[in-house]
């Protein structure tokens, strides 16, 4: 991932992970959507995002179920 791709992620998912109600596979993969869609606007190549990331849909998923699993009651 580059430099710019690898800051993107984290500054996305950090914008956007907290809207998140739940973890399930249609949430996740409308975030994936999301995510591209984002990046494209703002000039960022889907490329550029997943080069060392083994997968941008477990990235996503480990942040929904990390902010799951801090969050009380």
């Amino acid at each position: 991932m580059s430099t710019r791709g690898t800051n993107y992620l984290h500054q996305w998912l950090s914008n956007n992970v907290p809207d998140t109600v739940g973890a399930d596979v249609i949430s996740v993969a409308e975030l994936s959507h999301k995510l591209f869609a984002d990046a494209k606007a703002v000039g960022i190549s889907s490329i550029e995002i997943e080069e060392d990331t083994w997968s941008v849909y477990e990235a996503i998923l480990d942040a929904v179920v990390h902010l799951d699993a801090g969050m009380t009651d």
